[in-house]
């Protein structure tokens, strides 16, 4: 089976949408498909992790500023294009983007007969037939209602959530969580623009408290990791790990998070990880407060009304919570359904079937 994966990493837009692309990606590449992932080659585009990994890539010309629509029918002419010249139609075309909508996917027709979307906001019209929304919503069966033709396969909700496979495998092993925090882990994404690592940093250097370990995680596309890694140097307590391929044992290891909505949040769920969550992409506003709703994570709201004490104040009081903290973690597991996850297999069964 041959399968494009129409998906982009940047600096700006972070690395989410990629690396869930990645984890289906492996999961497809074990079971004898072909897997070629079509990118912008903007900043921090990741080209190096995929070549890593023993992917192809067809890289579309980048643009000047991230601030600049895409233009939808350049790139659906440039990606044709590229899949057309390597003389096979494609079986599948898998597009994770959120500025390309169902004027894309209809044009991408033309060389493939199956187009499968993975969606988080159900804002625009897909010609899909099949859609992927790993996302908690309490109206999840209706959202895509008028939104994609009447015979799409539909997967709705964390039970389809892409993960790596070590996260089955820590989650089988999970020590029980006692509400002590001995170990905080910090992580805002593969890029994280807006810094906001070193906010969380000033936080733990204020919160005066050198009996707690600290993991700082930053990604390769960071453009402030080399700062970090010097700040993490200053704070006793602090470890330094950047782009690290031992994630779900970090999380398994903590006792408490400080971190961003979307792909990581599941990463910590499935682990029944408490974090501290906040918001700085209106992308992720609702699902994140879905999840607050049920009580799997701890809201504390936008990063620009947040400030270093307000952390502080924050991990204060989760310190000082200890049932508190074992409720939201519980809270975050039930979410995702109690045990393993089957969502990346699931989703994999679904295109090959």
């Amino acid at each position: 089976m041959n399968i494009f994966i129409r998906v982009d990493a940047s600096v700006s837009t972070g690395t989410g949408h990629l690396m869930r692309c990645l984890t289906l990606a492996d999961e497809m590449k074990s079971s004898g498909c072909a897997i070629t992932f079509v990118c912008r080659d903007l900043p921090g585009n990741l080209f190096a992790l995929l070549e890593q990994k023993g992917y192809a890539i067809g890289r579309l010309p980048g643009q000047a500023g991230h601030d600049v629509p895409l233009d939808w029918r350049a790139d659906a002419a440039a990606t044709t294009a590229f899949i057309k010249a390597g003389g096979q139609r494609a079986d599948w075309v898998i597009v994770d983007h959120y500025e390309l909508d169902g004027r894309w996917e209809s044009a991408l027709r033309a060389c493939t007969g199956r187009i499968m979307v993975i969606d988080d906001l159900a804002d625009r019209t897909h010609d899909c037939d099949l859609l992927l929304d790993q996302n908690y919503y309490p109206n999840l069966e209706s959202r895509y209602e008028g939104l994609v033709p009447l015979g799409c396969r539909k997967l709705l909700g964390p039970e389809y959530v892409l993960l790596r496979p070590e996260f089955n495998q820590q989650r089988e092993r999970l020590r029980k969580r006692d509400g002590q925090v001995r170990r905080i882990l910090i992580f805002f994404g593969g890029s994280d623009p807006e810094n906001l690592t070193m906010t969380a940093l000033d936080a733990i250097q204020r919160l005066q408290r050198s009996d707690i370990a600290v993991d700082v995680v930053v990604g390769g596309s960071n453009p402030y990791r080399n700062e970090i890694e010097q700040r993490c140097r200053l704070v006793p307590n602090a470890n330094y790990h950047c782009q690290v391929l031992n994630m779900a044992e970090l999380i398994a290891e903590a006792d408490l998070a400080i971190g961003a909505g979307g792909a990581a949040m599941w990463e910590r769920c499935i682990l029944g990880l408490p974090t501290l969550t906040v918001l700085f992409a209106a992308n992720q506003e609702k699902t994140t407060i879905s999840v607050a709703s049920q009580g799997a994570i701890n809201y504390l709201g936008w990063t620009h009304q947040l400030n270093a004490q307000e952390y502080v104040e924050a991990m204060r009081t989760m310190i000082a919570s200890p049932d508190k903290l074992k409720a939201i973690g519980d809270n975050a597991m039930s979410l995702m359904g109690g045990t393993i996850s089957t969502g990346t297999r699931s989703v994999a069964t679904a295109l090959l079937g």
